[in-house]
This record gives structure tokens, sequence and C-alpha cells, in this order.
């Protein structure tokens, strides 16, 4: 099993204990299963090639392995290997048609992103405004 399955299946299993588990109300539990898609995505994108197949499915309507491959440097199998962790992440869906499978971006899968970064956005919003009020203390 890759790890990538792991994650998902481990994933699974956690959702499975809190849904099965009424009284399973710890803040560690429920901090693991927050984390859990977060962390596929991070995984996803960590990677710089695998960023740049993502945007350019995303500046692309829809794309095939074919036009990925084309000009990237990288070969055929790699890029479906890419592919294959985006999918998994939840950031590209595929879409079969005759010996053609075309690509498109989810932006429902940035969802754990965007509210982790909306999180410390405001950590740091609080953060700037304390640092404000102690400067015109400073310097009035």
């Amino acid at each position: 099993m890759s790890a990538a399955g792991g994650l998902s299946a481990t994933v699974a299993q956690l959702e499975s204990i809190v849904l099965t588990n009424q009284s399973a109300q710890t803040n560690d539990l429920v901090m693991m299963i927050e984390t859990a898609p977060i962390t596929a995505v991070m995984r996803a994108l960590a990677d710089p090639t695998r960023r740049a197949v993502f945007e350019r499915i995303a500046s692309a309507d829809e794309i095939t392995v074919v036009e990925l491959t084309r000009g990237s440097g990288v070969t055929q199998g790699a890029i479906s290997q890419h592919l294959k962790s985006l999918r998994q992440a939840g950031l590209v869906a595929e879409r079969p048609e005759g010996r053609n499978v075309y690509y498109r971006a989810e932006p429902e899968g940035l969802a754990p992103l965007v509210d982790w970064m909306s999180h410390y956005g405001s950590f740091w919003r609080d953060r700037f405004a304390n640092l404000r009020t102690l400067l015109k203390e400073i310097d009035p």
C-alpha cells in the first residue's frame, strides 16, 4: 500500500471512529481529523514539479497527460504519478473520453488550505494590532 493510500485509509478510519463513537470528544482526536485533509493538500503541493503540474491544470479548462508532458521536461509516467497524488488530495478530477483522460482543477480541494490560512490570518492580524498599539504608546 502506498503512503498516500495509507493516509486515505487512516483518515477514513478516524472519521469512522468519530461518527460511531459519540463519546470520542477529545481535542486530540478532533485535531487529528481536522489536520488530515490539510496534510494531504500540503504534501501534494510541497513538491515543486507537482505544484507546476497543478498550476498548468488550473490555468486550463481541461488538459490531457500528453499536453501536460509536452514541454515539461518530465516523463509521462512521472506526470501520471503526480496526477495520482493530486487526485488523492482532491485537487484535480479526471474525465475519461475515449482513449484520453482529461484533467481539471478542483478548487474545492484547496478549502482545507484556505481554512488553515484563515486561522493563521487572524493570528497575525491580532499580533499586528498589538504591535500597532505598542508603537503608538512608545511614540504618540
